[in-house]
């Protein structure tokens, strides 16, 4: 395999279509320059990896694909995009966006400017995450994660700018920085991305305990 074919990135159309699941080329593919985006719905947010893109709608992996039908929010390159699932296949959804968008504009906001870096989409979560500042330890309420940072409380003004180590509910031990704070709040930025498909498969992990959490209140 060439140097090129071992890569995928998300794939642009000018269709208003809702693009197709096509057969994959390959399983041993490099993910790293597919689009990740954030997917919001009755049932929770979660992350996406979007690999078709077109003016009416988007096709992406989906670690707990909602319902087809449902009412659904796609937030990517800045924008929130209110759509409605219109098909699923094997961990993968085809999502229609409730109005065509502009490509154009979208790809022009994607263009990296001087000195700024494009944040990451954010899931907002309740849980738990032990930070090891030194030798001194927090157990702090976790507000957001992304592949790149998290957002944190309560922890000490003298940790700005230290490095940490955060063990998150579940997940693996990430290193990072305090790169800001205020008011016991802080955010911390990971020195290496986590990886899609471990946050999907947590965040899918704690979709389905809330959703059989709610069914079993409903009883």
């Amino acid at each position: 395999m060439s140097e090129e074919a071992a890569f995928e990135s998300t794939t642009f159309s000018l269709s208003t279509a809702v693009p197709r699941p096509v057969e994959r080329r390959s399983n041993d593919r490099v993910l790293s320059t597919l689009q990740v985006g954030k997917l919001s719905s009755v049932g929770g947010e979660q992350l996406i990896r979007i690999r078709n893109l077109s003016a009416g709608g988007l096709m992406a992996d989906c670690g707990v694909p909602p319902p087809v039908g449902d009412a659904v929010e796609v937030e990517f390159s800045g924008q929130k995009i209110p759509a409605t699932i219109v098909w699923i296949r094997e961990g993968a959804v085809g999502i229609k966006f409730d109005q065509n968008i502009d490509l154009g504009e979208l790809l022009a906001g994607r263009k990296p400017r001087h000195g700024f870096r494009s944040r990451p989409p954010r899931l907002q979560v309740e849980c738990k995450a032990s930070v090891r500042v030194g030798r001194t330890f927090y157990t702090c309420n976790v507000h957001d994660i992304s592949l790149g940072g998290m957002k944190v409380e309560p922890i000490g003004e003298y940790c700005l700018g230290k490095k940490v180590v955060v063990v998150i509910e579940s997940l693996r031990p990430v290193k990072g920085e305090v790169r800001w704070y205020c008011d016991r709040r802080a955010g911390i930025v990971f020195d290496e991305e986590l990886r899609f498909e471990e946050v999907a498969e947590w965040v899918g992990k704690r979709l389905e305990v809330a959703s059989l959490k709610a069914v079993h209140k409903s009883r």
